[in-house]
């Protein structure tokens, strides 16, 4: 599929180019976003049973504000705090208004009299019923890749491979990237440093997934584990390994124009993995005589 979409070029000329469109299906993906809206829909479910039993608790004194309170259910009221309502996301909820007869409430005090006629009033409350929104199962596993390169110099197959290589370079960095406690708001204008940041995002997403690579393939092939969050692991992430190293201190200073060196904290797993990345170990050679030694050492 092509399309023609409008393009900036570095020195601000626009121009109309074509956009190549490439629609793939992975069954592996189709199972993992099958199982994610499975496990989504079992935790809103629980939400849902808890937002039913407070619905159905309500009483309206009139029609009226029994329909109101719909619409505020439905997601069509105006909200608050200025924000949209927002409906059920994997069910959806039909409200129905139900008229209840209940005995009016004497204003006298005492038994009333044999000769008094019981007055009765209409209540109203909402009755919700439920259900499960079940999508077909074709709507999971699609992807769709955009290139500008044409089919002559790049063909469907080259553009895929090209695609599932980003997944074991950056591509995976940029999914916890997003979370906000990762990366603080970085407002920029210029077009230039939008550019030098993003270069420095990917520069630092490489050198996250080349240190992710070399500790799995040295633990797989020496046949070795680190502490992991749940255990030992042979397939820490990088985040992993980061924070493995947080308990070690190092601190180098110069005392008399002696070097110094003072170590605290460092354990086989560290070394473990300076191995397997190739960082020198004399930047931890004060653990050979033991914890917060002060030994000469110079640091690569």
């Amino acid at each position: 599929m092509v399309r023609h979409v409008p393009v900036e070029y570095p020195d601000g000329r626009l121009a109309m180019a074509e956009l190549r469109l490439l629609v793939v299906h992975s069954s592996q993906l189709a199972q993992q976003a099958a199982s994610a809206y499975t496990a989504a829909q079992a935790t809103e479910a629980e939400q849902i049973a808890e937002h039913v039993r407070h619905v159905e608790a309500r009483w309206f004194a009139c029609a009226a504000d029994a329909e109101e309170a719909i619409a505020d259910y439905a997601g069509r009221g105006q909200g608050r705090r200025g924000r949209k309502p927002r409906p059920w996301r994997y069910h959806t909820l039909h409200y129905r208004v139900e008229a209840v007869r209940s005995p009016k409430k004497r204003t006298q005090r005492g038994r009333p009299p044999k000769a008094e006629v019981p007055q009765s009033e209409h209540r109203y409350r909402l009755v919700v019923r439920r259900q499960a929104l079940m999508p077909s199962k074709e709507e999971y596993g699609w992807t769709v890749l955009a290139t500008t390169l044409r089919p002559e110099g790049c063909t469907d197959a080259e553009v895929l491979q090209a695609y599932q290589e980003q997944h074991i370079t950056v591509e995976p960095g940029f999914r916890w990237i997003k979370n906000p406690a990762a990366m603080s708001p970085v407002w920029l204008e210029k077009p230039e440093r939008i550019a030098a940041l993003a270069m420095l995002t990917v520069v630092g997403l490489l050198v996250y997934a080349v240190i992710q690579r070399q500790v799995r393939l040295s633990l797989r092939h020496h046949e070795r584990h680190i502490p992991g969050k749940k255990g030992p692991t042979a397939t820490p992430t990088t985040a992993v390994v980061l924070a493995l190293f947080t308990p070690v201190t190092l601190v180098h200073f110069t005392v008399d124009n002696a070097p110094l060196l003072q170590v605290h904290g460092i354990q086989e797993g560290h070394r473990i993995v300076c191995e397997a990345v190739g960082i020198d170990q004399a930047w931890y050679q004060g653990e050979a005589a033991g914890q917060n030694s002060l030994l000469p050492a110079t640091p690569p």
